[in-house]
């Protein structure tokens, strides 16, 4: 007989998501993750089926001074275009009748399921949004790779921390606005993960017997658009356990310590007035921000109440008037990158 439970529920996961009374319980969610740029990131309909297809100006016309009498040769400006894909995201989720109406409640114990899913779905996004890669595909393609050669045209963005190895995070600063960076939709979609209860369908087990099962399809097709390549800044190569110690290269007295350099970060930005402006950490960078908020020779970082778009009472981390936030997808193991 065919071992099946890796990708299906089974009584086992019924029994263990029901409470001795027999009813579903509120599952503590281990796994969530903090992702905030899924949340600060605009989002609009691309102009093509695939995404959106942007043209940036890659060099300005000459102006030339003049005499009386003397004319002055032509010029133009030049631009290209580009095309950035959406990529889709998918996940089907296909539970036993039998087994979904076990508790009397197969809606609750399905709602119990789905959270999973769309848990997955926004670590899938944001991890892609942080790390995807030409290199796969079906994905659209990441900060990380963006900004991952200093001797590239948008080199400049990227300011080194001094780390080697491959113990190493990085900030990232953005600076999001409709003519800078966004997401994309594809044309005639929507924004936003989409999910369709299928009903209940016939299932197939691993000797492809049939059997009913309630199926669920969660979809989410967007990608990344940075239209200017100057709103985004890329803090690399921080030595995490420098960091920790804060020795070495994270020193207090060092040019590449992190604080230093989100200074330099933000004169990156050519304008910040006319963008949404952040900073994104992982929760052991945000941790050894707070601790130089409890600094007081530290000034440049704060706490400070606010309230997020869901109207929750929070203390925003602030770097010199720029929030903070959390994005756990950015790992401590990245390679130093030159």
């Amino acid at each position: 007989m065919a071992t099946i439970g890796n990708n299906v529920l089974t009584l086992t996961d019924w029994a263990k998501r029901n409470d001795p009374k027999g009813k579903t319980p509120m599952i503590v969610e281990m796994l969530s993750q903090s992702n905030m740029a899924l949340e600060d990131m605009p989002f609009k309909e691309g102009n093509l089926p695939t995404g959106e297809q942007v043209t940036i100006r890659t060099g300005l016309p000459t102006s030339y001074y003049r005499q009386i009498n003397q004319g002055v040769p032509k010029s133009k400006s030049t631009t290209a275009q580009v095309v950035e894909n959406a990529a889709m995201l998918e996940a089907r989720s296909e539970v036993d009748v039998k087994v979904a109406k076990l508790n009397g409640n197969q809606q609750t114990f399905r709602l119990s399921e789905s959270k999973a899913f769309v848990e997955s779905m926004g670590q899938t996004q944001a991890t892609t949004l942080m790390y995807g890669t030409a290199s796969n595909p079906e994905e659209y393609v990441g900060f990380m790779p963006r900004y991952s050669d200093t001797s590239a045209p948008n080199g400049e963005n990227i300011l080194l921390a001094g780390g080697a190895g491959s113990d190493n995070t990085s900030i990232l600063l953005v600076g999001w606005g409709s003519d800078t960076v966004f997401g994309v939709y594809p044309k005639g979609s929507k924004a936003g993960m989409d999910h369709q209860d299928l009903g209940e369908i016939d299932a197939f087990d691993d000797n492809n017997n049939r059997f009913r099962a309630f199926s669920d399809l969660y979809t989410w097709d967007n990608g990344l658009v940075v239209k200017d390549w100057r709103y985004a800044v890329r803090i690399a190569n921080i030595d995490v356990s420098d960091l920790v110690a804060q020795t070495g290269t994270q020193a207090a007295s060092a040019a590449t310590a992190i604080i230093k350099l989100m200074a330099r970060a933000q004169d990156r930005l050519p304008n910040i007035t006319s963008v949404k402006d952040c900073f994104y950490v992982n929760r052991t960078v945000a941790s050894h921000l707070r601790l130089a908020a409890l600094d007081k020779s530290s000034a440049a970082v704060t706490i400070e109440p606010a309230i997020n778009q869901f109207g929750e009472n929070i203390h925003q981390l602030m770097f010199l008037g720029t929030p903070v936030k959390i994005m756990d997808t950015i790992v401590n193991t990245e390679a130093a990158i030159s």
